[in-house]
């Protein structure tokens, strides 16, 4: 069975999607069946990291949306990033794949949605035929910033919701309500991943901190980087620094959303 997880930040800028990426991909990596969907409709970006630019995407998520064609139209598969990475041939012998499902970036069709909306309820639906069409093992779904209709069906059906924040006190506000609504949504599991930490920033005790405040496991501390910023998502970041800590981190984040057999190859993988 599918297991579906869910990330989310109650404010953009958080570096959402970038661990999303990273993080499917990792899974993917150690051989499983990885979906990703970009239902960040208003602000899309997660297809960038993965080298899709607009000359390969024919229909979006919008299109599926609208009607306009299946979702299986709309899906790319981006496995290629385990061999076109000059720095990480060692992954070529890896036989996972991860699929991605792209909004559209084109700005008459961002304001259509904005204008006239869609049928939320259509993207459960096209979740649910999706994993089963694709056999996948994982599907991610990278989330609007914000409570909306769209992000609370994600949420409803997410065997894992991972919530994403930085230091900062309007993120630290933000996160509390969206903890009370995925309380209330009666999440199976919820973590919490802070990016964006400076290196002066006492790690354990901010991880303290934030667990005893949220009453919340924090998954991972990710730091900020200047590799980070100078690959300024232009490529998968886990891939180019694979030895890098914050790849190590997001390695022990993607243990925590997997069985212990995945786990243990995940551990192989990082050695």
């Amino acid at each position: 069975m599918t297991k579906i997880i869910s990330i989310h930040s109650f404010r953009g800028g958080t570096g959402k999607s970038n661990i999303t990426a990273n993080l499917a991909t990792m899974i993917a990596r150690a051989g499983y069946r990885v979906g990703i969907v970009d239902t960040d409709i208003q602000s899309p970006g997660i297809h960038i990291p993965f080298g899709l630019d607009d000359t390969q995407i024919k229909y979006t998520l919008n299109d599926y949306l609208w009607g306009k064609c299946k979702l299986e139209a709309a899906t790319y598969d981006v496995s290629s990033v385990f061999t076109t990475r000059q720095k990480t041939s060692w992954f070529s012998n890896n036989k996972g794949k991860i699929y991605l499902i792209p909004s559209s970036i084109k700005t008459n069709e961002i304001s259509k949605i904005l204008r006239e909306g869609y049928d939320a309820r259509l993207l459960n639906d096209g979740f649910r035929h999706l994993t089963q069409q694709l056999k996948l093992d994982y599907l991610f779904i990278d989330t609007h910033p914000g409570i909306n209709e769209e992000t609370l069906l994600s949420v409803i059906i997410s065997d894992i919701l991972i919530v994403i924040l930085r230091p900062d006190k309007q993120d630290y506000q933000g996160t509390a309500v969206t903890i009370d609504v995925a309380r209330k949504l009666e999440v199976p599991k919820m973590l919490l991943v802070v990016n964006k930490v400076l290196p002066s920033i006492n790690q354990e005790a901010l991880r303290n901190q934030v667990q005893k405040n949220y009453n919340a496991t924090v998954a991972g501390i990710l730091p900020v980087c200047d590799e980070m910023f100078q690959l300024a998502s232009s490529d998968i970041f886990s891939l180019r620094y694979p030895e890098h800590a914050w790849t190590q981190t997001v390695s022990t984040i993607a243990k925590q959303l997997t069985d212990k057999q995945l786990a243990t190859k995940l551990y192989k993988e990082a050695r």
